[in-house]
This record gives structure tokens, sequence and C-alpha cells, in this order.
């Protein structure tokens, strides 16, 4: 099983889809009515590919699952280009923090992150926080979930990919419980790995504390769960032949 996709709810896919894409600089993989999807390369060789779906949905108020751009010494260069594609600052309590609190054309909150020596080579995301109720506890499902291989960092949990390169998945404290009936509009899609069985693979996370999701979204060819924390993630089959 391993971490493939960072998903985004967007009311206009187009739009935020080359927002996103000219910021980071992704390599266009879809673009229909019905998604949008361009690759985020790192430097080691791993990827993720950002892809956007079409929701009515606004944005929510306090994001559990955001992400942190590579800034360092060009911080205030990614800020600028921020900017002129469309995004706009944010204010969110942040105060004097050495990040960029920033939004993207359609309100999603995302930082511009100061210089850190375990960013300097995770390509342009540096890392996704996403918010926990139990750092140890979900490290433990998310090491299962991604693939990815747990790392020391100034955060309470932290895993990364196993070839040392492209974002880290940072588990932090969550500030709230997750509000019953809410939906996160980023998140995670994993996928089986060859020869793995999804039903199987399901009830693998059912066993380490994930809960299926019932949707009204008709028959899927992968599974919705959410993370012990509450956080939504897609569980999909293994690639074909």
């Amino acid at each position: 099983m391993e971490l493939e996709n960072i998903v985004l709810d967007a009311v206009d896919m187009g739009l935020l889809g080359r927002f996103w894409e000219y910021l980071l600089g992704g390599k266009r993989l879809t673009d229909t009515p019905e998604a949008f999807e361009t690759r985020l390369e790192t430097p080691g060789g791993a990827f993720l590919d950002l892809c956007l779906q079409p929701v009515a949905e606004p944005v929510t108020r306090h994001p559990r699952l955001h992400l942190d751009l590579r800034g360092g010494d060009e911080q205030q260069a990614v800020v600028e280009r921020a900017l002129a594609l469309g995004a706009r600052h944010l204010d969110i309590g942040q105060g004097d923090a050495p990040w960029v609190v920033l939004a993207d054309p359609e309100g999603n909150p995302f930082c511009v992150m100061e210089d850190r020596p375990e960013y300097r080579g995770t390509g342009p995301v540096a890392s996704l926080p996403l918010d926990s109720a139990d750092p140890e506890r979900d490290l433990v499902f998310w090491t299962a979930v991604s693939g990815w291989e747990p790392v020391d960092t100034m955060m309470p949990a932290a895993l990364r990919h196993p070839s040392g390169s492209g974002p880290f998945l940072e588990l932090c404290h969550e500030a709230r419980a997750k509000p019953p009936g809410a939906k996160n509009r980023l998140h995670l899609d994993t996928r089986c790995s060859p020869g793995e069985d999804l039903a199987d693979a399901v009830d693998r996370l059912v066993a380490l504390g994930a809960v299926p999701v019932a949707h009204d979204w008709g028959e899927l060819p992968w599974r919705v769960l959410a993370d012990p924390s509450g956080n939504e993630l897609c569980v999909l089959p293994a690639a074909a032949d």
C-alpha cells in the first residue's frame, strides 16, 4: 500500500487546478470536466498526484489538512508568485510566525515555510500537516496506509517516503475535534500494492481503527474510510497490470 494522491475539492477545478499546477510546477495528467490531475515530482524520484474533484460545498473554516510549501531562502519569491497567480494573505491568528499564511483562489489556506533543514530536499511541497486526536496512535495507522516510514522531526509525529525525498506527512495535535458530519476538503488516497486484495486491505485498516464512511456517491471502485481521528481517505484497488 502506498500513498498516491492529494485530493482537493474544488468548485472550479480548472481555475484551482491551474493555480496549483503553476505554483508547484506540476506536470499535467488529466484535464476533463470530471477531473483535473497534475503530478508533483520530487528530487529523489518519488511523486504524488494532486487531483481536484468538483464539489459545491464551501471551504471549511478550520481545515484539518493543508499544504505547507517549501520557502526557505526563496520564501518571499514563492509568496509573490502565489499572489500573482490569485492567492491572498490570510490571518488565522498566526501572529508573528516565521511562515506566511495564504489562501488559494477558493479560500483554502496554505503556508509558505521559512528555512528548515529538513525541508531543503522536499521539492515544492514541504509537508502535509494533518490534524490528529492522538499523533502516536495515528502514526501506526498512517504508516500502514502510506507505505512511508516514521521520521524524527520537530512535530509530534511524522512520516516520509522511504526514498528520503518528497514531503513529510506531519501528524499535529488537533485544536478541536472533527465536527460530526463534516467532510475534509483535502484528503489523501492510498493504493493497494500489486496483488493486494482491496477488501483485505480495508479489513486490515479497520482493524487499525479506520471506520467505513457512508456516502451517496453510488458504486465506487475504491473504498472511503476515516482514520481514527475522523479524517477521510480513499483506498484504491491495485493498479491493473
